[in-house]
Order: C-alpha cells, then sequence, then structure tokens
C-alpha cells in the first residue's frame, strides 16, 4: 500500500518562514492513545416483546484504505459504484443472540469471513432479521433465524443500496422485496476520459427565487446526471427466505417503499427527470404510485414537480399534497397534509396545514381529518375515534399536540399542550405505543387514560419519568420517575406499559451502560439484562460535576467540569484548561438558561471529544453553554458576538473562581459551527491563549441564503454577515488558531474552501495559524490514521501554545 500523505500547509513554529510540510500520520500520546485504541461493547436490539436480542459488534472506526475505494458525489449522495452501497455506510463484523431472561450469548453461526453487515431489520413476527453484507464486489442479502442462530445468505452481490435499504419485508414474514441491479445498466461514464459535447448551462427565467442552502455533492453536468440515474435505478424482484426470486416491476429510480399495514399495498416513489443541479434529489420531481401485492397499478396518486423554489423561510414548504403515509391503525388508509398558505410562512391564514386521507382502493373523495395553526409535522395513531397530531413553528419555537377524533372532523380538536419546543423543564414527554395486529405502533389506549415517557431535565439533572393521562381532562398522575442518586437511568424502550415493564439503561460516570428490566408496578430492583465492561477504566480516577454560574446580563449557563486524575482540590494547582462548546440560538432567555447535562453520565472518550485531555494534566470544560437569545422582534444573531463572548467569560471566570485553572492558559475549540464559534472568539477577545477550529465556515458571504439558524439573506442583513464572519475580521487574529478540515466535507455550507481561504488571510496577516487538511474525509471523521493524527495534532497544540505557553 502507498504511504499516505497529509498536506499541512503552515506557519512553522520555529522558523519565521513559510513552508509546506509532508508528515506522514502520527499517533497521540498513550494517555490518549490508550482511550481511543479500545473494543467497545456491542449495539443492542431487541424484539419488541423483549424476548432476545441481536448483539452487533463493530470496529469503532474505518481504516484509511476502506476511505480510499472509489466514491461518485450525487445529487446529494456518496456512492461506491462498485458495490452499490453508500460510500460512507458504517459496518459491523460480528452478531450474537441472546434470551433477554436469562439467555447466554450465541454467537451467530454461518456469517462470512470478512463481514460488513448493515441494514438490520426484523421480519413483522419478529423471528427472523434480514441485513446485507458488503463484499468486494456488492451487496448480498442475509436472514438470520434468530432462534436457531444461523444466517443464510439468500442472493447473490447483485443488491442496489445506494439510496437506502435495499429489501422490504412483506408482511407474511416469508417473502422481501428486493432493489437489484438493472440488468441492462450502463456502463459509468469516467468523468477524466470523456470528452466535452458542449458547456453545462443553468438559467432562471420569469423572475423565480431559487434561494438555497449551499448543498454540496450536487450534480454538476450531463454526465453527473447520466451516472446518477444508472446508479439509482433498480429493478424490483420478490423472493423468498430461501432465495427463490421473481421479478415484481421492471427498472425504475425508485426513491422510497412502503407496504400498507396490512400489507395489500405497496407506495413506491419513483424519481423523474429533469434533474437540478441546485439542490439534492430529495427535491427532484418524483412520482408517488400505489400497487397490489402483485405488482398491479391500483392508482398513480401524486406527481411532484421539480422544487428549487420555495418561499422564504424554514417554515416555507411545496404546494400540494406532502408527507403522505399509511395510517398505522387502518389496515390500508393513506393521510397527509397540504398547506394552507401556499408553503408561504409570510402570509397570514388562520391554520397553516389541513391533514386529510382515503381509503383504499383511493378512488374516492379526499376526508378531511384535522387542522393545524402551525406547520404539520407527525402524527400518533389511536383508533377510529382517537389520534393526536403535531405541529411546530420554527420562529416563535412553538409546538402543539391535538387529541382529535379522526372519524369527526366536525368535532373540535382538543390542544393538549400548546409550548415552547425548546423549553426542556416542561416538556411533557412522548406518547407511548405499542405494536397492533399490523406490527405498527399505535397510542397505548387503557380505558380512559393514556401515558407519555419523558425525559425528565430539571436544574438538579436528568430524571426520566413515565406519567399517566386522563383523556377527557389530561389530568397527569406521576407513575415512576428514576430517582437513584449517583447514577443515570435512561427509559430505552417500553416493553409492556399496563404491565409496568420497561426496559432501561444504568450508567454513571464510571460505570459503562447497561440494561436492565424494571417493573414500575411491583417497585422491586431492577434486573440486569447485560454486563458490558467499562473500556476505559484508565478514567476511573477523574472527577467531573456540573457546576452553574451566570453570565454578565444574569442568564444561568452551565458547563461539565473534569479534573484529573488524583487532583488534590484542597491544593488547587493551576492547570492549563480546554473548552470546548457548541453555540445554539433561543428566543427566551429561560430556555436559554436551562440545564440539560447530566454529571452521571458515563464519561466516554470519542474522537471529538476535548475529555482525553484531563488525562494529560489539564482541567477540561466541556459542553459549556454558548445560548444566543433574541427576544421578541430581536434575532439572536443581531447580537451573536456580543454574546459570545460573554459566555466564553463567564465559564472562564466560574473555573477561575474555583481556583483549578490559570486563567491566562485556556485553550477553547469547537467543530462545525464550534469552530465558527472558535474563531469567532480569537478574534475578538483576549482570554484564549490558544483555538482549535475543526470543519467550520468562516466566511458568510459564502453562504448567503442562510445559515445555521439564519433565515435572512445576505442582501437583507448585509451588516449581520459582515460582523459574524471571522474571515472579515482576520487582521484581529493575535491568537495561535489551529485548523482542521476534512477534503470531502459534504455538510452544507461547511466548505474545504472555508478553512483554505480562511488560512491565506490569516497567514498573509501574520497570524499563528496552522491547517490540516484530512484526506478523504466528511464532515466527520472516521478513518482511524485521521482521528489519531487529529488528537496528535490537538495534543501537540495544546502543549506548545497552551500549557507551556511562554517556556522556550
Amino acid at each position: 500500500m502507498k504511504k499516505i500523505i497529509i498536506l499541512l500547509l503552515f506557519l512553522p513554529l520555529v522558523m519565521n518562514v513559510e513552508a509546506q510540510t509532508e508528515v506522514q500520520y502520527q499517533k497521540p500520546p498513550k494517555e490518549i492513545l490508550d482511550l481511543v485504541d479500545v473494543s467497545l461493547a456491542p449495539i443492542v436490539r431487541m424484539d419488541s416483546k423483549a424476548e432476545y436480542m441481536i448483539l452487533l459488534y463493530r470496529d469503532p472506526y474505518k481504516s484509511i484504505q476502506e476511505l480510499s475505494e472509489k466514491e461518485l458525489r450525487l445529487g446529494g449522495l456518496r456512492i461506491n459504484p462498485k458495490t452499490n452501497i453508500s460510500s460512507r455506510a458504517r459496518y459491523y463484523k460480528s452478531l450474537s443472540v441472546k434470551k433477554v431472561k436469562g439467555g447466554k450469548e450465541i454467537k451467530i453461526k454461518g456469517l462470512p469471513n470478512d463481514a460488513r453487515l448493515a441494514n438490520f431489520t426484523f421480519s413483522p413476527n419478529e423471528e427472523k432479521m434480514a441485513f446485507t453484507n458488503t463484499t468486494t464486489q456488492g451487496v448480498e442479502l442475509w436472514i438470520l433465524d434468530i432462534q436457531t442462530a444461523k444466517a443464510q445468505k439468500i442472493t447473490s452481490d447483485n443488491l442496489n443500496a445506494n439510496i437506502g435499504s435495499p429489501f422490504l419485508w412483506f408482511r407474511d414474514s416469508e417473502h422481501l422485496l428486493l432493489r437489484v441491479i438493472p440488468k441492462d445498466k450502463q456502463a459509468l461514464i469516467e468523468e477524466e476520459n470523456s470528452v466535452p459535447t458542449g458547456p453545462t448551462v443553468s438559467e432562471n427565467t420569469g423572475g423565480k427565487k431559487a434561494q438555497n442552502r449551499t448543498y454540496q455533492d450536487l450534480l454538476k453536468n450531463p454526465n453527473d446526471e447520466k451516472n446518477f440515474e444508472q446508479l439509482v435505478r433498480s429493478e424490483l424482484y420478490k423472493t423468498d427466505v430461501k432465495g427463490n426470486t421473481s421479478l415484481w416491476r421492471k427498472a425504475g429510480m425508485y426513491r422510497s417503499m412502503s407496504f400498507s399495514p396490512d400489507g395489500m399495498y405497496m407506495m413506491l416513489s419513483e424519481i423523474e427527470k429533469p434533474f437540478s443541479y441546485l439542490v439534492p434529489y430529495s427535491r427532484f420531481p418524483y412520482t408517488v404510485t400505489i400497487y397490489d401485492t402483485d405488482a398491479k397499478k391500483v392508482k398513480e396518486f401524486l406527481k411532484v414537480p421539480l422544487i428549487e423554489d420555495l418561499p422564504k423561510g424554514f417554515m416555507a414548504s411545496r404546494k400540494g399534497p406532502r408527507n403522505i403515509s399509511w395510517r398505522s391503525d387502518k389496515p390500508s388508509t393513506l393521510y397527509w397534509c397540504e398547506a394552507q398558505d401556499e408553503g408561504d410562512p409570510q402570509k397570514e391564514v388562520s391554520h397553516r396545514d389541513i391533514v386529510y386521507e382515503i381509503d383504499a382502493p383511493f378512488s374516492g373523495n379526499k376526508k378531511e381529518l384535522v387542522k393545524t395553526i402551525n406547520r404539520f409535522y407527525s402524527m400518533t395513531w389511536g383508533n377510529d375515534n382517537m389520534a393526536i397530531a403535531y405541529d411546530y413553528w420554527w420562529n416563535s419555537r412553538n409546538t402543539k399536540a391535538y387529541l382529535y377524533n379522526p372519524s369527526n372532523s366536525k368535532e373540535s380538536p382538543k390542544v393538549i399542550y400548546d409550548r415552547n419546543y425548546q423549553d426542556r423543564y416542561n416538556d411533557p414527554g412522548d406518547f407511548i405505543t405499542e405494536d397492533n395486529e399490523y406490527g405498527r405502533p399505535v397510542l397505548v389506549i387503557d380505558k380512559n387514560k393514556i401515558y407519555l415517557r419523558g425525559e425528565g431535565y430539571s436544574e438538579k439533572g436528568k430524571k426520566p419519568f413515565i406519567d399517566q393521562m386522563e383523556i377527557k381532562s389530561f389530568k397527569k398522575t406521576r407513575l415512576w420517575q428514576a430517582n437513584l442518586d449517583d447514577q443515570l437511568e435512561n427509559i430505552s424502550s417500553i416493553i409492556n406499559i399496563k404491565k409496568g415493564e420497561i426496559l432501561t439503561r444504568i450508567e454513571s460516570p464510571n460505570e459503562y451502560p447497561n440494561y436492565y428490566i424494571r417493573n414500575i408496578k411491583k417497585r422491586i430492583a431492577a434486573i440486569p439484562i447485560t454486563n458490558f465492561e467499562n473500556p476505559f477504566k484508565s478514567m476511573d480516577g477523574v472527577h467531573k460535576e456540573l457546576i452553574k454560574y451566570k453570565r454578565d446580563d444574569g442568564l444561568e449557563l452551565s458547563a461539565t467540569l473534569y479534573l484529573p486524575p488524583n487532583y488534590d482540590k484542597t491544593k488547587k494547582e493551576k492547570l492549563p484548561m480546554v473548552m470546548w462548546a457548541y453555540p445554539r440560538e433561543y428566543k427566551d432567555k429561560s430556555s436559554a438558561g436551562q440545564v440539560t447535562n447530566d454529571p452521571n453520565e458515563f464519561t466516554y472518550p470519542y474522537y471529538g471529544s476535548p475529555i482525553y485531555w484531563v488525562m494529560r494534566g489539564y482541567v477540561v470544560l466541556d459542553d459549556a453553554s454558548f445560548p444566543i437569545v433574541g427576544e421578541g422582534d430581536n434575532e439572536p444573531n443581531d447580537s451573536f458576538r456580543k454574546q459570545l463572548v460573554a459566555n466564553g467569560r463567564a465559564a472562564i471566570d466560574a473555573v477561575d473562581k474555583l481556583g483549578y485553572i490559570d486563567r491566562n492558559r485556556v485553550a477553547v475549540g469547537g467543530h462545525s459551527y464550534g469552530a465558527f464559534m472558535t474563531a469567532n472568539l480569537l478574534s475578538h477577545s483576549n482570554d484564549y491563549a490558544a483555538g482549535i477550529a475543526r470543519s467550520g465556515a468562516y466566511n458568510r458571504t459564502l453562504t448567503p441564503f442562510g445559515f445555521q439558524s439564519e433565515e435572512r439573506n445576505y442582501w437583507e442583513a448585509p451588516g449581520i454577515y459582515y460582523d459574524m464572519s471571522p474571515f472579515m475580521h482576520a487582521e484581529k487574529m493575535k491568537t495561535p488558531l489551529l485548523l482542521i478540515h476534512g477534503e470531502a466535507d459534504n455538510n452544507s455550507g461547511t466548505y474545504p474552501m472555508q478553512s483554505q481561504r480562511y488560512f491565506n488571510a490569516l497567514k498573509g496577516l501574520g497570524a499563528t495559524v496552522r491547517l490540516v487538511m484530512l484526506p478523504k474525509e466528511s464532515h466527520g471523521y472516521s478513518a482511524k490514521e485521521s482521528i489519531l493524527h487529529i488528537l496528535w495534532e490537538q495534543d501537540q497544540w495544546l502543549e506548545k501554545y497552551v500549557k507551556n505557553k511562554g517556556k522556550e
């Protein structure tokens, strides 16, 4: 294998000359390496009755060799054109099965060597599990018999997983519908070998405004269009669990497929032309058609045009039916919503959306179900007489839940709650469901009562709960709330709420999360069903606590504080500190000041975390609150810089007051919008010794039609875009800054160019700056070589400019 080289463009740490340096992948110090190179506990998948659990094992990282496999970026997709699955797919390498109550873990027999497993899906009767294995040539279908713990290959490696899971179970649990590479698939066009036949032309006529975000991985030319079509086309085949297949439907660009609850109808969504160079495939034209189980066309239900131009605003939507889905409580009834404001949030209407339904065979008139004041977004079905609809409105952060009668639209819905969805302390939770005879989730209705499960955030931490609610009065009674003192108990799933059986996960800062069955009615001790060991035992001596403090305007803030092992809090040695954060926008101060961290969470180091440096002698302040508040008519970003600096200064003051740090040796860092935060803090304050900014955007004029939670475009608020852009204030940078970015970043707005141009500006103005471009990496990093190297880079930076600041 050829040596992999990272190109590092930086101002040397010693020499006063510009240089380019070739550096091979490096590894961080042992204290960090020991926390990275570990075997993780498996992911747990459990059937709805909590009879069996499937344990999925994987390597925590990919290799740079895997990331270097050929990749095409088309229409918002990243595809491996040889294997026909996402080039960024994460795989599992082995499986085990275990009876939940008292069973031993049994390794699955029959799995392939060098397995790369994904797309795990229980059969409707939950006796089997289908999954895929990706070979060097393509994607195979495999089926696990859960009771015998044996797996069997069902198809050759000819499935098409380029646009999602390549299979879907029929209701009988004996057959599956497959997306298969078409026999008439044409060879892809290799761009470097093709001869252009003309220019690429885009045009806008008629004064249409296409104010789209800065999407990446878009189609760019006719060759991309042809390749996209060939890669997403599939033939649909029906197969039984023994591998006997038959053609179900001819080739098409199938976007999604969904069986009705009774399994008698299939809803197919098929991509149409023309394609677009401005938006991803999710906004390409498509047709929704209903078929029976023999693939006979029942009805063409909807044709959606190309959506390049939407009204302005986050709450804009297209005209016509949208969010089409099956009613969970009916055999074969479709429901959807339609905007009453033509999708334009600027228009004043009494109700934004109306939800409709139609029964099979879908040829009658649509029936109105419920109107929503805000934009409709989801439904929890119950029965003929009861369902719950939800809406939300981003600008006001408002959400409502409506209890209504699906059989009588003239009966006014009752508003269960009308609240600020950022208010976590008063979140009533989610309504509890159970699978019905169709295997679909419906409300648990216990005579005249329904149930909710909530996270239970409060000033004292996180205490998940289960409530019972009377249907007529909405009066609630608390049935159970976690009450462990030094541990965190989360609700993983509801097994049988009427019997009081729930599945929980218990953890503490040094106790790895494990699963328990708890009966909230019997009030007995929770029964452990897993015993995963802590792979990070070297951190056992780390001190962890939640600290609370105030900003200079009185806003309540919080953060999680870590002190190195064996740190003597009585002597209070002044240590360097690393602070990590991510700004979030709010419309009211009360929500912005709420605590959503819990000190009893397991301390889980991962590649993006600063926690590693507590083992290197640093105080670490993680998840520091960085709220940006804009109340009333004021937008949060109207005072972004002022609030940002105040947040950071308040955090440093709080830890300094505790006596643990040398405030002249504080580093700040963040990823994505946290990187944007970091560059702004270093440009507009003198509170930091150094900064680390990963995969950020630094010039907001490169995202002119909005960014993060900013709805206004550049021409409406040029001052905001200018003031918030660190690039525009590069001359103010006097603090050493480490920039890291993936060369293949696919996140909207954070083009690799953002870091490259910002580095060039800082370099040109004489700032101390280092740019690390990671080959093949996206917005998040996945190759082990890359992750070890960025940890080394960050450690080197912190050691020189923070821990040993001022030392030669």
